[in-house]
C-alpha cells in the first residue's frame, strides 16, 4: 500500500514517528511535507494528500495539523475523500471498517508520538472489505448525500 502523508508546522513533530510506522508496516510513503517547524498553511498539504488519494497514487492518506480539524475540513471538500480526526484506536480503525475513511487526520498538539503510531497502525491495518449490510446501507446513504451536494 502507498500512503500519502502531509502536515503543517503544528503536525510536524508527529510526522517522523508516523512515517517510520508506515514503513515498519511494510508500506510505501508518499511524503508531501512540510519538512520543518516553520509556519505554513495546512490547506496546501491537505489538498496534495487528497489529490494523491483521489488519483490513485496513494491508497490512503494521513494528515497532521495542530488539532487535526483544519486538515480534516479541507480534505473533506473533495468528492470521494472521507477524512476524519481520530485520537483513539477504536475510531481510527472503525472509520475504515464502518465508514470507508480513506484519510486519517491527527492533531500534533493533541496526541503524543506514541499514540500517533498506534492510530496509524489501526488505520492502515483496518479493512472495509466484508462490511455488514447495515454499514453498506449507511455508506450508500452517505454517497447519495455526496451525489446531491457535490456538483
Amino acid at each position: 500500500m502507498i500512503v500519502a502523508i502531509g502536515c503543517d508546522h503544528g503536525g510536524f513533530p508527529l510526522k517522523q514517528a508516523v512515517t517510520d510506522k508506515i514503513k515498519a508496516l511494510g508500506f510505501e510513503v508518499l511524503d508531501f511535507g512540510t519538512d520543518s517547524a516553520e509556519s505554513v498553511d495546512y490547506p496546501d498539504y491537505a489538498v496534495q494528500v487528497s489529490k494523491a488519494v483521489l488519483s490513485g497514487k496513494a491508497e490512503r492518506g494521513i494528515l497532521i495539523c495542530g488539532s487535526g480539524v483544519g486538515v480534516c475540513i479541507t480534505a473533506n471538500k473533495f468528492k470521494g475523500i472521507y477524512a476524519s480526526v481520530a485520537h483513539d484506536v477504536y475510531t481510527a480503525a472503525q472509520g475504515v471498517t464502518h465508514d470507508n475513511m480513506n484519510i486519517l487526520c491527527l492533531g500534533g498538539r493533541v496526541i503524543s508520538p506514541s499514540q500517533a503510531v498506534k492510530l496509524t497502525e489501526a488505520f492502515l491495518t483496518a479493512t472495509a472489505k466484508g462490511q455488514e449490510d447495515r454499514h453498506l446501507r449507511r455508506i450508500n446513504k452517505v454517497l447519495e448525500v455526496e451525489r446531491k451536494n457535490f456538483k
